[in-house]
């Protein structure tokens, strides 16, 4: 082993970002940074970097941005920084077997869930949405397949009931620097033997797609609740009102019954907007009307006439 092995890091958003300063500040080796290009963000487009980039600059690391790694340019551009070992996380890209296969202590990867429970780009999203108890981070060695290499090590981490996906993914976000710094000794001296997927119990969180904010009024109060959670404080929930999009920021949830259609308002009062499911019923206290900021439901209802039995979804 080497006594400072030469590391990229290869990661893009928020989550990535206490990984990237673990290693840092431990005093690893990070010879370059791998991340996506500047974005356009936000209601007038600002070319935006991401927070990995922001942070390599601080620090004073090269940064390579390619539109696609796997072009023969980003490839050759990563292979001659020679690193001993990759580690990206929520780097959103594929890393081409060219790379995986040049790094003497091979290429890991940070990832948000218990694989092989849900694979993909979503995972907290996903563990929230489907009303987990449960969830973690894996450190694991990366291979052609989605998110389906031998896991080096695991951590779990309970879901509270207030948890949402911007709590949940701050509480990952660290978790994994950590076990990031855990696994790293033992990986360089040798010292771990990975454990292969059961992949027979491999479940898959695909990221947000625009049909997966939509409400659907028919589903029991607990499921709305948590899709709400679950696409708090991005995406947000949505459905609509008079024909118009309302983002759904929070809500609460009771198996009280009602005898109403699901989505009609039945209540209207300053603690918020009661509305009937298909089991039970939610109290919206914060949403969005289009074109506004959030707000709380009494604010909301101080400039605008909603009243008991309208519906809401009706598009």
């Amino acid at each position: 082993m080497t006594e400072h092995p030469r590391i990229v890091f290869m990661g893009t958003p928020d989550f990535a970002v206490p990984s990237l300063e673990a290693l840092i500040d431990r005093g690893y080796r990070v010879v370059g940074v791998v991340t996506q290009p500047d974005r356009p963000r936000g209601r007038k487009q600002v070319l935006t970097p991401p927070p990995v980039k922001v942070v390599a600059e601080k620090r004073g690391l090269s940064v390579f941005q390619p539109e696609k790694l796997r072009d023969p340019e980003g490839i050759r551009s990563v292979l001659a920084m020679e690193p001993d070992l990759v580690v990206t996380a929520a780097y959103g890209q594929i890393v081409p077997q060219a790379i995986l296969d040049a790094p003497r202590y091979g290429c890991i990867n940070v990832h948000a869930s218990l694989l092989p429970k849900y694979r993909g780009g979503a995972p907290i999203h996903r563990a929230v949405i489907d009303g987990e108890r449960e969830t973690g981070i894996t450190i694991m060695n990366m291979v052609p397949e989605l998110d389906a290499g031998d896991i080096l090590r695991q951590r779990a981490i309970p879901i509270d009931d207030r948890d949402h996906a911007g709590s949940l993914h701050d509480k990952l976000s660290r978790l994994g620097a950590e076990l990031l710094l855990e696994t790293l000794p033992d990986l360089l001296a040798g010292r771990i033997q990975p454990v292969p997927q059961d992949h027979r119990r491999a479940t898959y969180a695909p990221n947000i797609r625009r049909e997966d904010e939509w409400i659907d009024w028919r589903r029991s109060a607990r499921e709305i609740y948590n899709q709400v959670r679950g696409l708090h404080p991005w995406p947000v929930a949505s459905t609509t009102w008079r024909d118009t999009p309302l983002k759904i920021w929070w809500v609460e949830w009771s198996d009280a019954r009602s005898d109403q259609p699901p989505g009609t308002v039945i209540g209207v009062g300053k603690d918020g907007i009661e509305v009937a499911t298909g089991l039970g019923t939610v109290r919206i206290v914060q949403l969005q009307p289009a074109g506004k900021r959030p707000m709380k439901a009494e604010e909301f209802l101080r400039g605008r006439r909603l009243t008991v039995g309208e519906r809401l979804g009706d598009r």
